[in-house]
Parts: C-alpha cells; sequence; structure tokens
C-alpha cells in the first residue's frame, strides 16, 4: 500500500486481495488487482496527488465488477469462460468465440 494510505483502505486492500485469492488467482495476480482497485478508489475520491482521466470518468470499480460477475446482466466475461475452459481442458476452446465457450461449458 502507498505510503500515507488509510486503514480503510488496507481494509479493503486485504479483502480484495483475499477475495481474488479465493478465485483461484495467484498471490502476484490478486496483489495486483487489489492494488489497482484501491488506487482507483484513492483517485476517485481525491486521495492521491494525481489521477488519470479513467479513473475519474469510468464507473466505480465495486460497479463493474458487480456487473462482470457471474450473476451480472452480461455474465462471466470471456477471460473468466476461457479460464475455466483452459481448466476444463476443452478442445478448440482458443478458436471458440464468448458464445461458443458457454455452450461449450454448458451455460
Amino acid at each position: 500500500m502507498p505510503r500515507g494510505s488509510s486503514s480503510k483502505r488496507e481494509r479493503q486492500y486485504e479483502h480484495i486481495k483475499e477475495s481474488a485469492l479465493d478465485r483461484g488467482e495467484s498471490e502476484k495476480r490478486a496483489r495486483e488487482i487489489a492494488a489497482r482497485t484501491v488506487n482507483k478508489e484513492r483517485a476517485r475520491a481525491g486521495e492521491s496527488r494525481t489521477a488519470s482521466r479513467t479513473s475519474l470518468e469510468d464507473m466505480s470499480s465495486s460497479r463493474r465488477g458487480g456487473q462482470r460477475s457471474h450473476n451480472g446482466a452480461r455474465g462471466p466475461t470471456y477471460d473468466r469462460l476461457y479460464a475455466e475452459a483452459r481448466r476444463r481442458d476443452v478442445h478448440g476452446r482458443s478458436s471458440m468465440n464468448k458464445d461458443r465457450l458457454k455452450r461449450a461449458l454448458g451455460r
């Protein structure tokens, strides 16, 4: 965590990191996801010195994550479907689009 971050952001970072680990992400990827999410929230709240345009104008991380979840309007992302297909060793997955991956996984 960046120097000077609040205890709230520390807790948020740990929660996001643990959630990513529970989903099966590697330790390195979980740390990256947590850091990016917390940094974006800090920028949106005016807690950082600089902020990118997308951090300020894009939808919040919590809202976007909810839309991309398994229960969201559009269902799981292509990347999640591809990762599951890879774990299940679905043949021909590299040439499949999102709909074909869903069918191959029985969704």
